[in-house]
């Protein structure tokens, strides 16, 4: 019964350090994973030995992943490292010199490809310099037309700029003499435009009156036809009723006859 007693008392002590002990494993990977997710501050390690150590562990790592791209990817890869003391540690993927040379010839290439935008821009530049100093020439030469910054010139060329203004006050008049000649002109033909106009009207207003006198004469040829005499003329008026004399009279009116009164 003793030792059945202490058998079960070794069991319950087991049972007991095992689940402490797996307390102290979860805490600690706990702990661990807690570190691992912690962003680790790159800087510069102060201690010259954990700097060297660092160095080879993370330079044979970087290694390894260039191997692995290389044979992943079927690309050529080229590793140039240089230690803090100038120690000079390298990799390839082939032959390093055949890489450092195509490298080399793609940078000259890129440099190729971009001379001629340097060339266009040196260009571009150049005719904005031009273009800048010729509208400052201009402006200077306009004001000094209107009589500004006249202090620096020479008596040679205050001259030449009188000419200049003689030369483009002649132009002036001629141009405007040229405008006024043009505006005569222009009212000549109005005005000859007029008298046309004018003359067409008196040849019609002719006719009308020639056509109104032609009308005036045949109205009395008809009347001395058709009249015996002014004694039956004026018996037939004084025999007439009123209604008949306003007829007669509106008629004499109307053929512009002298009303017999």
């Amino acid at each position: 019964m003793v030792k059945i007693h202490h058998l079960h008392q070794l069991i319950i002590i087991i049972i007991i350090t095992t689940f402490f002990f797996f307390i102290w494993i979860k805490d600690r990977i706990g702990a661990l994973m807690i570190m691992a997710r912690e962003k680790i501050q790159i800087k510069k390690i102060d201690n010259a030995t954990a700097r060297q150590v660092t160095f080879s562990k993370r330079r044979r790592g970087l290694f390894k992943k260039a191997e692995e791209l290389s044979v992943l990817c079927d690309a050529d890869v080229a590793i140039v490292i240089f230690s803090s003391t100038g120690k000079l540690f390298q990799y390839s993927s082939s032959s390093m010199k055949e890489i450092l040379e195509r490298h080399s010839l793609h940078s000259k290439n890129l440099q190729k490809l971009d001379q001629p935008s340097l060339e266009l821009q040196l260009v571009e530049d150049a005719n904005y310099a031009k273009l800048s100093k010729e509208v400052a020439e201009r402006t200077l030469q306009l004001r000094r037309l209107r009589g500004e910054e006249l202090h620096l010139l020479s008596i040679e060329e205050l001259h030449q700029l009188e000419k200049s203004l003689e030369a483009g006050l002649g132009r002036v008049v001629a141009k405007k003499g040229e405008v006024i000649m043009n505006e005569i002109n222009r009212l000549q033909e109005k005005g000859t435009e007029l008298m046309e106009e004018n003359d067409r009207l008196k040849k019609e207003m002719m006719e009308i009156s020639k056509a109104r006198e032609q009308v005036h004469g045949d109205t009395e040829n008809v009347i001395g036809e058709e009249g015996q005499s002014s004694e039956s003329v004026t018996n037939i008026s004084d025999s007439a009723d009123p209604g008949q004399d306003y007829e007669s009279s509106y008629t004499s009116l109307k053929l512009g006859l002298p009303y017999p009164g």
